[in-house]
């Protein structure tokens, strides 16, 4: 039996999933805010704190219309990349907790150069049903996916 190639490409789009998933959060923490036992005046102050997020994640995270937005991830002999219009193509270090799940792909990795760790959420109805089933398969099966940065 041959062994699978080094080379994997993959790209997504925006999910309606995940923007309604965070639109109800959103909600559920407005409703939270003004139900609390809380001073009239939190609440109010709380509020612009919850729509600044929305502002930052939803154009960047959800529906990846942002040039900073991640859309890609490929795999070849210099190892894994993941892309946006704003940097192109990026050398990134996956990490061991990524987690590749039926319905949804936690991808968590470190880019080059940074200590701290970034995790994206690829929902099933972000890329075709198959796609999504082979990112899960290179996720779990793949060899050499938890390293370093290749240098590049």
């Amino acid at each position: 039996m041959s062994s699978p190639s080094e080379r994997f490409e993959c790209r997504w789009q925006g999910s309606r999933l995940l923007l309604t998933a965070y639109l109800t959060a959103q909600g559920l923490a407005f409703l939270a805010l003004w139900m609390s036992a809380l001073p009239w005046w939190l609440p109010l102050c709380l509020q612009p704190l919850c729509l600044a997020h929305a502002w930052w994640v939803i154009p960047r995270r959800i529906l990846l219309n942002h040039p900073e937005a991640v859309s890609g991830l490929r795999r070849d002999a210099s190892g894994w990349q993941l892309f946006s219009r704003a940097r192109g193509w990026e050398s990134v270090a996956l990490r061991p907790d990524s987690l590749a799940l039926p319905a949804l792909v936690v991808l968590r990795f470190v880019r080059q150069g940074r200590r701290l760790s970034e995790t994206l959420s690829i929902p099933r109805d972000a890329m075709p049903a198959d796609s999504h089933r082979r990112l899960r398969l290179r996720l779990k099966f793949s060899r050499r996916r938890w390293g370093p940065v290749a240098a590049g």
